[in-house]
């Protein structure tokens, strides 16, 4: 791993995490390196407790000491100009495909905050806060993703959110926390969510392995035995093998298979889901004999077949790219970047003022890179060099090997997953279809904001404005006269009226012909000459108010809606006051009332079933608003 260019230049996924130790620096300057020296050593002796068995998936954690030296550098990491960040430990850890790796290095941060009181600790991913994305239903209204930057950070064991909207840097945030802690800590719902996330640790180290028999070929066994953690660069190799590394599986030059040894092998639950799942066949010519897949043994020899090979594909990579290379490569970046923005002041390459500059930058660029590992193939060819064989030990340790865990947690069935995802993110109660009635008219009624469309809470306390029901018709009010001249500029806006009005519009409700028309604030008098215009002059009881044209329009269309299939299948309303509607609508004939909200229910229910489970609009439109349907 080279120098850290958010996150790393030669870095292409996204699957990272950064964390910064922020130690109380109450020392010279001069003696800082020092202090966080002694720092690195306590929070590695904290953090060893916890991981000497544990299994990375890609990098463990490590840190470096980052001071900025104060140069009048273009940084590293474009982050490092906007963070203003105080002496401090740096980090970055891959994860890969294990995401546990990134909640168990949370819960060491959070460990090591507590062993050490006085460090302040943050910790990001390429989604930036992501504490508070598994913490965002119990956030505080000001919390947003802007608002939130550089504000999360972890203190003696407790999550801290510092409060405030205004731009703040690490420094500052950092200060606040340790002298204003009750002030910055997050509330207990915070808490508790992230704890929820990193519950059982350290015991669930031991719940995510995975142990079982492999016939592999002898050094890839010794291998093992020497060092248990390269299982996991191995099935990362071979699973995510291209092209040129079957080649490489077709010569197995350094891992030939004409001698094997059965050998127990300890996998995390994701590592060996990965490698069972990976289909391969490999090339006889090579010297695999795999049984019949009905055979008993069959499945220990492919899986050897698999980690052999990514063995083979991990040294052939390092054969192919050095240390020293991939460094040299990095600088020659970094160097360049210098020289496009003017560091070298124009001045002739190999001269003396060129020289010092490039020696310190170059001291720069060290002491922000991190401590990078050999390749892990040169790492396993070394241990190689050092290593004797004993194939016969071997060969008598397979009788005595444990018989291999049961993997029938690889077979997930619907109820277990319904569980785990009720377990994950909660379960919502069944709903009766009068809880979806009154749901939707709620849901209907509801004003959101210009964030999108929300469903009101449960407890109906909402101080959003709830616009008119469907269907209402309200009167629209008074403008106030103005007071003084001052205000005349100002334009008066009745909402309620205006929403009532919109809402009339998409509902197409008819007002009545002569609504409002006494209201002194209609406005409506000055069309009182185009009326008698069009009226023909008539003036008083010889005029005769017209019927609205789209009035006379839907009257229509519900006469012929009425003898059709149609209107045959809305539900009518069977209750006890149906007479009622029936006499304030009398004017209308055969006229029989429609039960709005059974119709609407039908035909959601109908939409649900049609769905077979699946998405579709009837499930997308229930499921913000918390209902949930169990049967069709």
């Amino acid at each position: 791993m080279a120098f850290n260019k958010s996150v790393l230049e030669n870095v292409r996924e996204d699957d990272f995490v950064e964390y910064f130790i922020f130690p109380s620096l109450e020392v010279d300057f001069d003696n800082v390196k020092d202090h966080l020296q002694k720092v690195l050593i306590s929070v590695k002796s904290v953090l060893e407790t916890f991981c000497h068995s544990y299994i990375w998936q890609k990098d463990d954690v490590r840190f470096i000491p980052r001071i900025d030296p104060g140069l009048n550098l273009p940084p590293i990491d474009d982050s490092d100009e906007k963070l203003h960040l105080p002496p401090h430990l740096y980090g970055v850890s891959h994860y890969g495909d294990n995401i546990e790796d990134e909640w168990f290095i949370v819960f060491l941060l959070l460990e090591a905050t507590r062993a050490i009181p006085d460090l302040v600790v943050r910790v990001v991913d390429s989604d930036g806060e992501f504490l508070l994305i598994e913490a965002a239903n119990h956030l505080p209204s000001w919390a947003t993703p802007e608002a939130c930057d550089r504000r999360v950070y972890l203190y003696q064991g407790a999550v801290h959110l510092v409060p405030g909207q205004e731009k703040m840097t690490v420094d500052e945030a950092v200060k606040m926390i340790r002298s204003q802690p009750d002030r910055t800590r997050a509330s207990e719902a915070i808490q508790t969510a992230i704890n929820a996330r990193i519950e059982g640790y350290p015991q669930r180290i031991s719940e995510n392995l995975h142990s079982c028999n492999v016939v592999v070929p002898v050094r890839v066994a010794a291998l093992l035995k020497a060092r248990p953690s390269l299982v996991a660069p191995a099935v990362t190799a071979f699973c995510h093998r291209d092209p040129i590394d079957l080649k490489v599986c077709r010569a197995m030059r350094y891992f030939p298979p004409e001698q094997c040894a059965t050998v127990r092998v300890t996998f995390t639950k994701c590592l060996y889901a990965m490698l069972t799942h990976q289909k391969y066949v490999p090339d006889r010519r090579t010297g695999w004999k795999l049984p019949p897949p009905t055979d008993p043994t069959y499945a220990a020899k492919l899986l050897g077949v698999k980690l052999a090979c990514g063995f083979e594909i991990l040294v052939s990579q390092s054969k192919n790219c050095g240390k020293a290379d991939e460094l040299n490569k990095d600088w020659q970046i970094y160097k360049k970047s210098l020289a496009e923005k003017g560091y070298f002041k124009d001045l002739l390459e190999g001269s003396q003022e060129y020289v010092k500059l490039e020696q310190t930058a170059k001291e720069y660029f060290q002491s922000h890179c991190t401590q990078s590992q050999p390749p892990t193939g040169q790492v396993i060819l070394d241990i190689l060099q050092d290593m004797e064989l004993d194939v016969e030990e071997m060969q008598r340790n397979e009788a005595s090997l444990p018989p291999p865990d049961d993997d029938s947690w690889l077979e997930v069935t619907p109820p277990e997953l319904d569980r785990m995802m009720e377990q994950r993110y909660g379960c919502r109660p069944s709903h009766t279809s009068g809880d979806i009635s009154a749901r939707l008219a709620d849901f209907l009624s509801h004003v959101s904001s210009l964030d999108g469309a929300e469903f009101p809470q449960d407890d109906g306390v909402s101080e959003a404005p709830v616009r008119p029901r469907r269907g209402i018709k309200a009167k629209k009010k008074a403008v106030p006269a103005e007071k003084d001249n001052e205000d005349d500029n100002r334009v008066s806006f009745d909402h309620e009226a205006f929403s009532c009005a919109v809402q009339n519009i998409l509902d197409f409700v008819v007002p009545e012909d002569n609504w409002d028309m006494e209201s002194d604030g209609s406005g409506m008098s000055s069309y009182e000459d185009e009326e008698d215009m069009d009226l023909g002059g008539k003036t008083g009881d010889q005029a005769e108010t017209p019927v609205s044209e789209l009035k006379q329009y839907m009257d229509q269309m519900d006469r012929e809606l009425s003898s059709t299939a149609v209107g045959k299948s809305f539900q009518k309303i069977q209750t006890s006051n149906k007479k009622e509607m029936e006499d304030s609508f009398s004017e209308v004939e055969n006229f029989e009332p429609v039960d709005i909200d059974l119709n609407a229910l039908k035909n959601i229910l109908e939409s649900y079933q049609s769905q077979m489970g699946g998405a579709g609009p009837a499930s997308n439109m229930l499921g913000p608003m918390g209902v949930r349907l169990d049967k069709p």
